[in-house]
């Protein structure tokens, strides 16, 4: 990316990358009939959530805040789908108000919601573990995630219009999803012909995907074959591309040999680094370079590196680092440990950039203050 902002740190999205997430998420709309919802937990921004308004069938949620934040964004014949293990009982009813549907998690759910006008679904477990890192895997052993496939029967789905299924993370091809509708059809299939909708999660990273076919096959079957609608709910397909962070070196020093060069921003930023030992990508690495540094955040936090990259050049106080693909549970993760400030966000359109929101100590303060009705009550007890 040429253009740098003018603060840093800075998250920047690049509104050309979410639009090419839009035209390949319109291209499997088209083709195979799916309804498409963005599953808003990846990234929350208001911004992006309009941006991605006109083209979705709606959006899906996690919690009564998310379903709020959708309910503001989506017009009245759009949806909104919620899925989540925990649902406190003084928000079922803000939730009926405000969902279209609700993928019951648990049967305790499912009693919950039973008496409401929304499509009720239930989110199924099918058992199948596709995923290698337990940490992403909905099908680990003690999953809180959805109903064991296999305690599924007929009394269960009286009043149920629908089946949520998602058991995979960042897959990039369709294989995973033919192998678990597989099972799904097999062993429930005689009772999609009384259900109204099926829900195939998300998961897949449908822009580094070359071959579509086998998913527009496996939803124009769906259809024929039992009248459902099928919906996807892509949330790091639609926006990991589209977000970079750019960060300015503040310092640099030797460290037993290695040089470290601490930038203006931190893993807390950016919280996945730390949470998974990721190391996340940066343009400015070069395989070839042989200038070595360790990148580190400015907090006290002695693990909050991010690793160490090669550079083509001595890398030095006042250089610009961007980190990539960075769309997905960073922004809405990042945090202000230490009292370093949340980055910048800015928008990059037609070549340019604008700042669209910036934070202040007032907000950081605000966090941290108690309630002011509190404080006037102790006062006046004095």
């Amino acid at each position: 990316m040429a253009l740098m902002p003018d603060t840093s740190p800075a998250f920047i999205i690049d509104e050309q990358a979410l639009q090419d997430s839009i035209a390949v998420l319109g291209y499997l709309r088209q083709q195979s009939d799916c309804r498409v919802l963005y599953s808003i937990k990846a990234l929350p921004l208001t911004t992006i959530l309009k941006s991605l308004q006109p083209f979705v069938d709606g959006f899906s949620v996690s919690s009564l805040f998310e379903a709020k934040l959708a309910h503001s964004i989506l017009s009245p014949e759009q949806s909104i789908h919620l899925a989540t293990p925990g649902v406190r009982e003084d928000e079922v009813g803000e939730i009926k108000k405000i969902c279209s549907h609700i993928s019951c998690n648990s049967l305790s759910q499912r009693k919950a919601f039973l008496t409401s006008d929304l499509s009720l679904g239930l989110r199924i477990n099918p058992k199948q573990s596709l995923v290698n890192d337990a940490r992403f895997d909905p099908c680990r052993l003690h999953s809180k995630l959805g109903i064991d496939i296999n305690k599924v029967d007929a009394d269960m789905l009286q009043g149920i219009e629908g089946l949520h299924c998602h058991n995979v993370f960042s897959q990039q091809d369709y294989r995973a999803l033919i192998t678990t509708m597989t099972q799904l059809e097999s062993q429930l299939g005689g009772y999609f012909k009384q259900l109204k909708w099926l829900n195939l999660g998300g998961g897949y990273l449908f822009k580094q995907i070359d071959n579509h076919q086998p998913f527009i096959e496996l939803v124009q079957s769906l259809r024929k074959k039992y009248q459902l609608e099928v919906y996807i709910e892509p949330g790091k397909a639609v926006v990991n591309d589209a977000v970079s962070l750019v960060a300015t070196v503040i310092d640099c020093f030797d460290s037993d040999g290695k040089m470290v060069a601490v930038l203006d921003t931190s893993i807390n930023h950016n919280p996945e680094v730390f949470e998974y030992q990721r190391q996340p990508d940066i343009l400015q690495n070069d395989l070839q370079g042989s200038y070595l540094a360790v990148l580190v955040g400015s907090s006290c936090l002695a693990g909050d590196v991010f690793g160490e990259y090669q550079f083509k050049q001595a890398i030095q106080v006042g250089d610009k680092i961007t980190f990539i693909n960075l769309g997905a549970y960073t922004l809405v993760k990042a945090n202000r440990f230490n009292g370093y400030n949340l980055p910048d966000i800015y928008s990059l359109k037609s070549g340019e950039l604008c700042c669209i929101k910036q934070y202040s100590y007032q907000q950081y303060q605000n966090q941290w203050e108690s309630d002011k009705n509190e404080s006037n009550r102790n006062d006046s007890g004095r």
